[in-house]
C-alpha cells in the first residue's frame, strides 16, 4: 500500500489537466468524492474538470463548486481519475474505451480497471479513503474539501450506522470537522431534509410496497416521476427507508428508466450479501447495499430479480 500511495502521489504531481469522473446517477459519496478531490487538486494549482453526465443533483447545491460541474468533458486532459465506481459499465459511454489512470473506490466488487487502483472494501466510503490519503499526497484539505468529503462519508454510512464504520471513520470525520466541516448541517442536508417532490415520489413507491416472507420491494415508474415533478432519475433514497422495515432481511426497489432498462437497488440486513445477487445481473456494490442496471421491461426485470433474491433467502 505504501508503494501504491507513493506512485499515486507521483502520478498526481506529474499531471496538470485532470478529469474526474464517477458512476451514473451519482449518490452522496460519489458527489462528495468528486467535489472534495477536485477542489483539493484545484487548490494545489491543477486544472480540473469535474464531470457528472446526469447533471448535478439539486439536493447537494449547498456544497461548494457544484456550479463548476460539467456534463461532458472537454479535450486536453492528461490524467483521468474515476471515483466511487467498481467497473466501467457503471459509467456509461463517457470514456469511450479510454482506460482511466487512477481508480479510488471502496466497493468489494471492484474489478480494478485503471492503471493504478486504490481500493479499500473495508472503508466506510470513498470519501473516507480520500480524507485519509489526500494529506499523504501533499494536497490541501480546505473547508470546501472537508465539507464535501464529510458529506460523502455521512451519506454512504447512513449517518455512521453501517457495519463498516470503525473508530478510524470517526477519527477522519473529526479531522474534517477540525478543517471547518459542519457535521450537524451536512447530516441534516444529506439524510433528513428532502424536497416536496421527493416526498411525493416516496408516496408513490409506498403505495405499491409489497412483502413476501422476509423480502420487501416496490417500484417507481416513469409516470411516477412525471406525476410528482421529481427531477431526478433515482429513487430519492426511498430504498434506505425500506431497509428499516422490521422483520425483513432484504429490501429492493425497481426504478424504471428509458430504453427498457431498470435500475435495481438492494439493501440487506447483517448476514446477507446482496452484492452477490447484483453480480448475477452485471451489477455490484457492498454486502449490505448493491445495485444493477438491468435490460428489460419493469415486469420482466422484477420477475427475474425476485426469483434470484428469493433463492438466496431460501
Amino acid at each position: 500500500m505504501n508503494d501504491s500511495v507513493h506512485a499515486i502521489r507521483e502520478l498526481i504531481h506529474n499531471s496538470r489537466d485532470i478529469l474526474i469522473l464517477t458512476h451514473v446517477r451519482p449518490d452522496g459519496d460519489a458527489i462528495g468524492s468528486v467535489l472534495g478531490f477536485g477542489r483539493s487538486l484545484i487548490s494545489a494549482g491543477k486544472k480540473v474538470q469535474m464531470v457528472f453526465p446526469d447533471g448535478f443533483p439539486a439536493s447537494f447545491n449547498h456544497l461548494a463548486d457544484g456550479d463548476d460541474v460539467l456534463k461532458k468533458p472537454a479535450d486536453g486532459f492528461d490524467m483521468v481519475i474515476v471515483l466511487d465506481c467498481g467497473d466501467l459499465g457503471r459509467m456509461g459511454k463517457i470514456l469511450d474505451g479510454h482506460q482511466p489512470d487512477l481508480n479510488i473506490d471502496h466497493h468489494v466488487t471492484n474489478v480494478k480497471f485503471a492503471r493504478f487502483n486504490l481500493v479499500d472494501p473495508d472503508s466506510a466510503a470513498t470519501s473516507a479513503i480520500l480524507a485519509e490519503y489526500i494529506p499523504q499526497w501533499g494536497l490541501p484539505i480546505t473547508q470546501p474539501v472537508a465539507e464535501a468529503l464529510l458529506s460523502g462519508i455521512v451519506s454512504d454510512s447512513l449517518g455512521f450506522r453501517t457495519s463498516n464504520v470503525t473508530p478510524r471513520t470517526l477519527q477522519l470525520a473529526g479531522m474534517l470537522m477540525e478543517h471547518g466541516a459542519n457535521l450537524p448541517k451536512l447530516y441534516n442536508r444529506a439524510l433528513v431534509q428532502r424536497s416536496f417532490e421527493s416526498s411525493l415520489l416516496w408516496g408513490k413507491g409506498l403505495e405499491k410496497l409489497q412483502r413476501e416472507g422476509r423480502l420487501v420491494w416496490t417500484t417507481l415508474t416513469h409516470q411516477d416521476r412525471k406525476d410528482t415533478n421529481y427531477p431526478g432519475n433515482d429513487d430519492a433514497d426511498l430504498i434506505n427507508m425500506l431497509s428499516s422495515i422490521n422483520d425483513s432481511d432484504i429490501a429492493i426497489i425497481f426504478v424504471e428508466h428509458k430504453n427498457d432498462r431498470v435500475k435495481v437497488s438492494w439493501r440487506g440486513q447483517p448476514g446477507w450479501n446482496v452484492s452477490q445477487i447484483a453480480l448475477q445481473f452485471g451489477g455490484g456494490g457492498h454486502a449490505a447495499a448493491a445495485g444493477a442496471d438491468i435490460p428489460g421491461s419493469l415486469q420482466e426485470v422484477m420477475d427475474k430479480v425476485l426469483i434470484a433474491t428469493n433463492a438466496i433467502l431460501k
